[in-house]
Formats: structure tokens, C-alpha cells, sequence
């Protein structure tokens, strides 16, 4: 099956404006790219902010989506207090800001600077996580830049916790939904940012919703590290065949 993936507005290789950002104008950005390619209902596929705006698409746009995939993503931020998902995301949304000012001398400066964090454990550290880190980079050494823009992370964090609006696409979604989550949280060890709790209230309302657990994967590992990855591509290919009419995956 054909396999497509798209630079969201503000980050990779796509234009930088000063605005707007947001859920929901990257799903009409998402819906605009499948139509300049001619897709019909596809399985649409989010990690992370990815997953919102998967959810998203699904509900403003309902005939370009035959599936959802959410992994690690879609439903986090209505807990009984809103200060809790705020603070839990407090110190990875520093560090990504603080990397983002920087510039590298090189390429393999800037996957060292991941490899001496906790995100990645030595197990999951390989050729896609590097070839992640090589793309997210752009400019001439030494003075590498990673490409995604400041003001569209800081715009983005901020509709995430826009919470009746996420729950509203959440509730018109009519397809089937495969949610993935990782066992532990952004590294080995921590409290996973989908515990029962949260998923509890995912379900109210996503019923029906298929989910798995990947073991000894982070939020991090589960889509780059060959673990993760592995089950993830296998899950999809059986969700696909298995569920809708098409496996087209934007």
C-alpha cells in the first residue's frame, strides 16, 4: 500500500508562517494535501500532536478518513485537573524549546545531544531514530538548526488544551479507531502518559476503540525504535485489511 507523509505547517521542510497553527488548521492543511494527491478515504495515521490532528481531520472532514491509527495521542489533557497535563508537559516542552534555539556544529553533534537525554536508551538507539534526527535538522555546519519553527510549537501546545474542542472531534468520529500507547513516558522507567485513568475517560468517548500496549516502549521508542516500530507496522497492515475498504495511509 501506497504510504504517505506530510511536513505539517511549521515543521520539516514546509513554510514557516507567523500563523495561524493549531489542530485544526493542520487538519485543513492534511485535507487539502489529500486532495491535491487525489486520495480518497484513507487510514490516517498520528503520533502525538499527530493523533489530534488525525482526530480532527476525522471530524471536519470525515470523507477522507476510513480509519484512524492514534498512537500516543488524540485524548491526554482532560484529567479532573487541567494544572496536571499542564505541569507533566512543562519540562519536555522547555528542553524542545531550549533545542530549538540552538545551532550544532554538525549532524552527529545533534543526534549526540538526543543520545546523552533519557529519551532514547542505548536498546532502541539505530538507524531510524538517526535518520529521524538528520531530517529534523537543516542550514550549513556549523551552524545547524533544527527546522521547526518556535511560535508554531508553542501555538500548537497551546490547542492542545483546548479540551472541549478535542472532545467534540472525538465524539463525531465514525470510524474505526486503533489507539496505540507506550508503556512508559517520554523515557524508560516513567509513569506512562496514558495510565487507566486517562484511558478510562478516552473510551466515554471513543467507544468501541481497538488498543494495545507496546512493552519497553516510550513515547519516544514507540514509533522510532525497532520494537515499537515493528509492532506498529503490523497492527496497521491488519487494522487496514481488516476494518476498512482501502489501505491508504497519508
Amino acid at each position: 500500500c501506497p504510504l504517505f507523509a506530510v511536513d505539517l505547517r511549521g515543521r520539516g521542510d514546509s513554510d514557516k508562517p507567523e500563523g495561524p497553527y493549531g489542530m485544526v488548521q493542520h487538519a485543513r492543511d492534511v485535507a487539502a494535501a489529500m486532495r491535491a494527491m487525489g486520495l480518497g478515504p484513507s487510514i490516517v495515521i498520528g503520533h502525538s500532536m499527530g493523533a489530534f490532528v488525525a482526530t480532527a481531520l476525522a471530524a471536519r472532514e470525515p470523507a477522507l478518513v476510513a480509519g484512524l491509527v492514534l498512537i500516543e495521542g488524540g485524548y491526554l489533557l482532560a484529567m479532573t485537573s487541567e494544572a496536571a497535563p499542564q505541569k507533566a508537559l512543562d519540562a519536555p516542552l522547555a528542553l524542545r524549546i531550549t533545542q530549538l534555539r540552538e545551532t550544532y556544529p554538525s549532524r552527529e553533534a545533534y543526534r549526540g545531544f538526543w543520545q546523552s537525554q533519557p529519551h532514547f536508551p542505548p536498546e532502541d538507539w539505530g538507524p531510524w531514530v538517526e535518520a529521524f534526527l538528520d531530517y529534523e535538522i537543516a542550514g550549513e555546519a556549523p551552524r545547524l538548526k533544527p527546522k521547526a519553527s518556535e511560535t508554531a510549537v508553542r501555538a500548537d501546545v497551546a490547542s492542545a488544551f483546548q479540551v472541549e474542542e478535542i472532545v467534540a472531534h472525538l465524539r463525531a468520529i465514525r470510524v474505526p479507531v486503533l489507539m496505540l500507547r507506550a508503556e512508559s513516558g517520554f523515557a524508560p522507567g516513567t509513569p506512562p502518559l496514558f495510565p487507566e485513568a486517562i484511558m478510562e475517560q478516552f473510551r466515554t468517548y471513543v467507544p468501541g476503540m481497538e488498543e494495545e500496549t507496546i512493552a519497553e516502549t516510550t513515547h519516544y521508542t514507540i514509533v522510532l525504535g525497532n520494537r515499537g516500530a515493528t509492532r506498529i507496522a503490523d497492527l496497521v497492515d491488519s487494522f487496514a485489511r481488516r476494518g476498512t475498504d482501502t489501505c491508504r495511509v497519508p
